[in-house]
């Protein structure tokens, strides 16, 4: 059956392509979304499915059910763009200067779209399907924003999955983890005040110039000092601000971090080691240190029996040699973590590609996303919405 499916699946992935490209060429910011929620509610009400739209802002439900079965599954796909000004080239390009699909959404959003149109037209599943298109996934928390709107409450789900096209590994093979998979994000400003002065008499300030340059230093520590040397963290200052003039000591000076773990206990760690390190050195200096600690995205954590599941599908659909069962996790951050922390549930990863199939892709399936020549394989797409319809068919049999 796997073959026939993906079969079936490939006999329209011509129209898909099309669809993707079209979003690709009209991306739109988080929580703007306005022109790709329509094409989204717009298809899947032409193909049966009860929609909802709303959620989250620019969000879109589809759900479609079928039988009397109790079992009720969600698939989730984002849909928003960057603010990167796109260096392709292609035909299909950004229309819209300065916003790009760098990070696939738009494949993602076909992927699921191809496969919510082959289960249209089947009825050999017994139970709900729940098709999550989710707003502002890059950064700006739109998963939250769909369950603060009271997404599960409406649409309840028994498991939940998501997809995300991965560079640098071979196009189509799909990647698996139990476990952490992906790390939380948190994002810190620390604010010094000091006493500004002139640079000739520097006794008569407090510096908080070179305050900051100790915290800098300081913080490179932690990771090294106070976490578990087989645990995973990052603490990197992105930005230190202060001062105008070679010869004034500035009044403040402001550092920016961005702080990751794989562990929710790490995370819970780093801000405790965080907070006191940027204190305790401040005041070393006479500068007083106010810290701004703002959690954002939690770590991800695949279930161990929805991953297994989620495993055995990828196995019968590709074959065991286009399937890493437990891959290495990432240190980049997603917002479906928040999903999990609610519903049980797995996030895979599909190879964009290696480098080795660029004929067949133009050139691009290699390259990093957030980069500007990134752009969607679209070889995936009857790989990946075929997967969603074997999935679906197998968790609601």
């Amino acid at each position: 059956m796997p073959n026939a499916l993906l079969d079936a699946v490939a006999a329209h992935a011509n129209e898909f392509v099309t669809l993707r490209r079209d979003i690709h060429r009209h991306p739109e910011l988080g929580f703007e979304e306005f022109r790709t929620s329509d094409l989204v509610a717009e298809r899947l009400a032409q193909w049966g499915y009860a929609v909802e739209r709303g959620l989250g802002g620019t969000g879109v439900v589809g759900q479609l059910r079928r039988g009397s079965g109790s079992k009720r599954l969600g698939l989730r796909a984002d849909m928003d763009a960057l603010p990167i000004v796109e260096a392709t080239g292609l035909p299909h390009a950004s229309c819209h200067h300065g916003v790009m699909h760098a990070c696939g959404h738009d494949g993602h959003t076909a992927m699921l779209l191809a496969a919510a149109h082959h289960l249209a037209t089947q009825d050999d599943f017994d139970g709900t399907l729940n098709l999550i298109f989710q707003p502002a996934e890059e950064g700006q928390g739109g998963a939250l924003r769909m369950m603060e709107d009271g997404l599960f409450a409406k649409y309840p789900c028994d498991a939940i999955f998501a997809m995300h096209n991965m560079p640098g590994h071979p196009q189509g093979k799909l990647l698996l983890r139990e476990g952490a998979a992906m790390a939380s994000s948190d994002n810190v400003t620390i604010t010094l005040e000091g006493t500004g002065g002139h640079g000739a008499m520097p006794h008569r300030a407090a510096d908080p110039v070179v305050a900051g340059a100790a915290i800098v230093m300081g913080l490179q520590t932690i990771v090294a000092r106070n976490i578990d040397p087989l645990h995973m963290a990052v603490v990197t200052v992105g930005t230190f601000q202060a001062g105008s003039a070679n010869n004034v000591i500035p009044q403040t000076a402001t550092l920016r971090l961005s702080v990751r773990a794989l562990d929710r206990g790490v995370r819970d760690l780093l801000e405790q080691r965080i907070t006191e390190l940027a204190q305790l050195q401040a005041q070393s200096y006479g500068v007083h240190a106010r810290i701004d600690y703002q959690r954002s995205y939690p770590v991800l954590v695949n279930t161990p029996a929805e991953t297994a599941f989620a495993r055995a599908v990828a196995v019968e659909l590709v074959g065991t040699e286009r399937v890493e069962p437990q891959a290495r996790a990432l240190t980049g951050s997603e917002d479906f973590a928040f999903m999990l922390e609610q519903v049980p549930g797995s996030y895979l990863l599909i190879g964009n590609g290696d480098g080795s199939d660029d004929a067949a892709n133009g050139g691009h399936g290699a390259c990093m996303v957030h980069n500007p020549g990134y752009d969607f394989n679209d070889l995936n797409l009857p790989v990946g919405a075929a997967y969603w319809a074997l999935l679906a068919r197998r968790f609601l049999a």
